[in-house]
């Protein structure tokens, strides 16, 4: 009976010759070492220490040889992965440190400094409009005027030519405050500041009058029972409708941009005689093409207010002589006007508070 065949045939590897072996770990230590950041050594990790890597891929040919062989090719794969492990370890080490001291210079933070915590507010969009429609009108040399929002009966409509029997002093559309008997309302509209102007000063008069009034509208994309509307009231020698028609030209190209132009309308209002709805040229299509325009809706011009001659008995009960003097006047909406310069389709977000609304529009601090 014959013994053990010591003698074999080793199967040639080439992964596993120790100078391939020693050849990919001096690979993988020299790209460890040059890597210069954590990102660049975790590249270098899975290129040389990953299931890919030479060394991985010489660990796997061990099968291949005969039991006798197995032995030494593992003891030099496992020294050289051995050896790229301990110089990932270190390599790591210093970039960590490195890492961490970069951080602590370009992430300083000053905690000495005072810190406000308190988020800054904007100003209101509805306020921008108004101030600016009021220094338009100051630039011309016009003044601003004022008045209470709680009105007197009398000012809000009988100074005004609107009888008893109009169909505005109903509860359709004045809130009345209690008791009814003190004939006092929510104004419905500024030109009762124009009635107080001209029973305080005398001609001549150039004021403009922006604020808030009531009324009793549904609230939608298009009413608002508070909304702000601007009046506009001249008093003087010879005015006419010329003048009015050249003030609000004015006033429309300044506030909707150069070459939009008005049109007057006839109708009527008890304070004015004549009076005319104001239309303002279509800022979007300026009147061209105006069938393709969703704007204007195909008119070429868009409603903006009403205006006309003050009515001689308006300035007969404001204590003004109707033989001397004469006068114009007209009423915009501001949030009406502010929609036109940003087309917005809705109403409701100038008065639901929303703080973001604001700031969208590019609002003052």
């Amino acid at each position: 009976m014959s013994g053990p065949n010591t003698d074999y045939d080793p199967v040639e590897v080439t992964p596993l010759k120790a100078e391939e072996v020693e050849a990919a770990r001096d690979a993988a230590i020299g790209a460890i070492s040059a890597a210069a950041d954590l990102e660049q050594l975790k590249q270098v990790r899975i290129e040389h220490a990953g299931d890919r890597s030479p060394l991985a891929l010489a660990n796997r040919e061990i099968g291949a040889l005969p039991p006798q062989a197995r032995k030494e090719a593992g003891q030099r794969i496992g020294q050289a992965r051995g050896a790229v492990n301990q110089a990932l370890a270190a390599r790591l080490a210093v970039l960590e440190v490195e890492h961490e001291d970069r951080m602590l210079v370009e992430e300083t933070v000053d905690v000495t400094r005072p810190v406000d915590r308190t988020p800054r507010g904007s100003r209101h969009p509805l306020t921008l409009q108004s101030e600016l429609i009021a220094d338009l009108f100051v630039a011309m040399g016009w003044e601003i005027a004022e008045g209470p929002v709680v009105e007197a009966e009398w000012l809000n409509f009988d100074a005004l030519n609107l009888g008893p029997d109009h169909p505005a002093r109903t509860m359709q559309d004045t809130f009345w405050v209690e008791p009814a008997e003190h004939h006092v309302v929510l104004r419905t509209q500024t030109s009762p500041v124009q009635a107080r102007t001209m029973l305080t000063r005398t001609p001549p008069i150039y004021v403009v009058c922006p604020g808030r009034v009531f009324r009793t509208d549904e609230y939608d994309a298009t009413h608002s029972p508070m909304f702000h509307q601007v009046e506009g009231l001249v008093v003087d020698r010879g005015i006419s409708m010329a003048h009015l028609k050249g003030t609000l030209d004015h006033f429309a190209g300044q506030l909707f941009g150069e070459g939009i132009d008005t049109r007057f309308r006839p109708s009527y209002f008890p304070f004015t005689e004549p009076s005319a709805e104001v239309d303002v040229r279509c800022f979007v299509c300026r009147g061209v093409d105006a069938d393709q325009c969703r704007t204007c809706r195909g008119e070429g011009w868009i409603e903006w207010g009403g205006c006309g001659v003050v009515n001689p008995r308006v300035l007969v009960a404001c204590g003004v002589d109707p033989e001397e003097f004469s006068g114009f006047a007209f009423g915009m909406g501001i949030d009406r006007s502010f929609m036109f310069r940003h087309q917005l389709g809705d109403l409701r977000p100038l008065f639901e508070g929303d703080v973001r609304f604001s700031a969208a529009f590019g609002t003052e601090i």
